[in-house]
């Protein structure tokens, strides 16, 4: 009888907290937690693997809280594409579909269209706009997940096409990964100003960031020293790349708003295309020194799968950046998914959390 309202009481606190119930019979999700990615292992990733980094220049504010007893595993909400909308900000409105005149209004509460391939998951991010401004006015930049295609011209006006033609013939989550074919612009015998053209993303994997301080003070705090942090450790090996900075091969670090779960922030969800940079069979405990993938060569034949894995973690602090770039970003493994793991999806797996 205890077990029991001990596990209802947990539900309705992760219900509470934006996060969705798991499937019947599935109390882990569709795919149980020690399934869904590998963890390290200190016989073939060495023993440092699971430490924590012990050289941050960064450290939260004292005083900074977060829940750590809710289990966190299994109650995402399942999602099928991921669109992120250039701002150029870091912080919105609590609810950013609010944010008048804004692409993320027309995608959310005045398409004509809607998507038809399941569950769109709409972020603001900190994505520079073409005109450099945080004027709605402008057209923006929108970069489709799991895709990795970013899509040029947005503007209000536009969504319903950017909706029927993009996001509703795109791959999603649970598509099998294999080539995808996104037309580069529409067809048009006389172009227009606003239309879409799109182009493959330069970046093997994404790091998303919650820093919308309007749902959660914590967001915005911790957001900008895990950047500080991931960065240090991405330069490394000569992967970070700025706002601005499209030289293919690197991995892109932006603020994203509010995805649910703020309690357990740092929320941080990484977008990786398959073995993204050649390292996810290497044992890194059998090598000497630091493991860095060779130099991209960019190549226009290159086939677009877009993103084979989305990792989704929370309670990230800064001495677990080191871990997180060294294995979760260059080799798709989780360090402590006992503790932080969300959920996500494995497309060439076929496998994900809900």
């Amino acid at each position: 009888m205890t077990s029991s309202l001990k596990s209802f009481l947990n539900s309705a606190k992760q219900s509470l907290s934006g996060a969705s119930t798991p499937a019947p019979g599935t109390p882990d999700g569709n795919t149980p937690c020690r399934d869904l990615f590998p963890k390290v292992d200190p016989a073939v990733d060495g023993d440092d693997c699971d430490h924590d980094c012990d050289s941050c220049i960064v450290s939260l504010p004292k005083g900074f809280k977060i829940d750590e007893d809710d289990k966190l595993y299994g109650y995402v909400k399942g999602w099928s594409t991921h669109v992120l909308v250039a701002t150029g900000k870091t912080d919105w409105v609590r609810d950013v579909a609010d944010e008048k005149g804004s692409v993320m209004e027309a995608i959310g509460k005045k398409a004509d269209v809607k998507p038809s391939n399941g569950r769109l998951m709409l972020s603001a991010s900190n994505i520079p706009t073409p005109s450099h401004t945080t004027s709605y006015r402008e057209p923006t930049t929108v970069l489709l997940l799991p895709a990795f295609i970013v899509i040029e011209n947005v503007t209000p006006k536009n969504v319903n096409t950017l909706i029927s033609e993009f996001i509703n013939k795109g791959p999603t989550n649970t598509t099998p990964l294999g080539p995808i074919s996104i037309p580069t612009s529409l067809p048009d015998p006389l172009p227009t100003a606003d239309q879409l053209t799109s182009r493959p993303s330069p970046h093997r994997a994404l790091i998303l960031l919650c820093s919308q301080k309007t749902r959660d003070a914590r967001c915005g705090q911790s957001a900008p020293l895990l950047r500080k942090e991931l960065e240090r450790h991405l330069r490394v090996c000569g992967l970070f790349r700025d706002l601005d900075d499209e030289r293919p091969g690197g991995v892109g670090i932006y603020f994203i708003s509010h995805v649910g779960g703020h309690k357990y922030s740092a929320n941080v969800m990484i977008y990786r295309r398959a073995d993204a940079f050649g390292l996810d069979k290497v044992e890194r405990g059998k090598l000497e020194g630091e493991i860095c993938p060779p130099p991209a060569k960019p190549s226009a034949d290159e086939v677009q799968e877009g993103a084979a894995q989305c990792i989704w973690i929370a309670r990230v602090r800064p001495e677990d950046c080191e871990g997180i770039v060294k294995f979760t970003v260059l080799q798709g493994k989780v360090i402590k998914p006992e503790r932080q793991l969300r959920g996500g999806f494995d497309r060439q797996r076929g496998v994900f959390s809900w």
